[in-house]
């Protein structure tokens, strides 16, 4: 009781005159060590807790950014992928303004992989009207003609193939000679050509629409290279093709106007 009383006179009084604020202060700063010194594992045990999971958040956020990363770089290279082929889809589809003809975009599905053989295969047949002899052309000229039909799919024999020979005309003077295939993708052979025959590396060569299987007028190449031997009668005359025979995975099937007339009147 003694105590009691006692702790209520100090607490009237220090309210009332604040005689112990001294003392107060002296305590709370003895005191303040220890409390610091108690409250530590506390703290500690915090700070590594928010370490933990901080560490653990960013490995999440790591792996979500990677997985984010491979996504955009996955969709980036579709993008580039559909942009390529929009690309060549256009120049496609300009080609076929500069000529009268019915034409048709086709896609490469198989290469004929045989030695000295260079055929294709095209995801178009007879649903889609094609037909054998067929020209199949690109942006930039002839690759070849359609050599079997399937129902859905056709095998075309591009012009740089050694069985495949093709009528041509120099565009520069209207000189005709027929270009024959070298089993080479990158190369064509003009033949019977005499030495004295007026013609210039760098000529364009172009379709003739003899034999009435190509139209006229299509590009097929330049020559590259030209070699007269004084002991031969005939001019060996190397044509690089303008169609990118290796390179390109959409095509154009080509129905001339005479040929789709026949076609037109057969139907009926």
């Amino acid at each position: 009781m003694i105590f009691v009383v006692l702790s209520i006179i100090l607490i009237i009084v220090d309210h009332h005159q604040g005689h112990l604020n001294i003392i107060r202060t002296a305590l709370s700063a003895t005191v303040y060590p220890l409390q610091t010194v108690a409250s530590l594992p506390v703290e500690v045990t915090e700070w590594m807790t928010d370490t933990l999971v901080t560490h653990n958040s960013l490995l999440k956020e790591n792996d979500r950014l990677k997985q984010d990363h491979l996504l955009l770089s996955s969709k980036l290279q579709r993008y580039a992928i559909l942009e390529s082929e929009n690309r060549r889809l256009r120049e496609l589809l300009e080609s076929s303004f500069r000529f009268n003809d019915k034409v048709r975009v086709a896609e490469l599905i198989a290469i004929e992989l045989q030695s000295f053989r260079r055929q294709i295969v095209i995801n178009k047949g007879l649903s889609e009207a094609a037909y054998d002899g067929q020209p199949i052309v690109d942006a930039s000229g002839i690759m070849g003609q359609i050599i079997h039909v399937g129902p859905f799919s056709s095998t075309v024999l591009l012009i740089t193939d050694p069985n495949h020979a093709l009528p041509v005309q120099v565009n520069r003077n209207g000189l005709h000679a027929i270009a024959v295939g070298t089993g080479q993708d990158d190369k064509l052979l003009l033949e019977n050509l005499p030495n004295n025959t007026d013609i210039r590396i760098g000529d364009l060569i172009i379709s003739s629409g003899l034999g009435h299987r190509f139209p006229p007028g299509y590009p097929v190449g330049q020559i590259e290279k030209i070699s007269r031997d004084p002991s031969e009668p005939f001019a060996k005359v190397m044509i690089k093709p303008s169609a990118q025979l290796s390179q390109s995975r959409e095509v154009l099937m080509v129905w001339p106007y005479k040929q789709l007339d026949a076609t037109t009147q057969l139907i009926q």
